[in-house]
């Protein structure tokens, strides 16, 4: 399995950016799917997770109500949307493959259940 990342960029504070996750293979929609961010010099945090059939998502109290995941089965596809972007945002953000069956907040929120990752795009969020 192969996570592909892109659409990270530059923007200034309280702009929008769309994420992209593409994914190899053909059981994608096997899978819950999770959107996490690491800032320089801290640890890895969840961002927003999403179940197999796109009907349900988390997401972490710092994005919610900004960000919107979702997901295209027929594509692979997951996406994080972010608007009202801040500078507290910027980070590496990552895509991942959850390796659990069960879709709850904590399990979902908890980056050691994800075992694919995908390589980061760099989000930059200017004042």
């Amino acid at each position: 399995v192969q996570l592909q990342a892109s659409g990270g960029g530059l923007v200034q504070a309280g702009g929008s950016l769309r994420l992209s996750c593409a994914a190899s293979g053909r059981t994608f929609s096997s899978y819950t799917m999770g959107w996490f961010r690491q800032a320089a010099g801290k640890e890895r945090e969840f961002v927003a997770a999403i179940n197999r059939s796109g009907s349900s998502a988390y997401y972490a109290d710092s994005v919610k109500g900004r960000s919107t995941i979702s997901r295209d089965n027929a594509k692979n596809t997951v996406y994080l949307q972010m608007n009202s972007l801040k500078p507290e945002d910027t980070a590496v953000y990552y895509c991942a493959r959850s390796r659990r069956s069960l879709f709850d907040y904590s399990g979902s929120s908890y980056y050691p259940n994800y075992d694919y990752w995908g390589q980061g795009t760099q989000v930059t969020v200017s004042s």
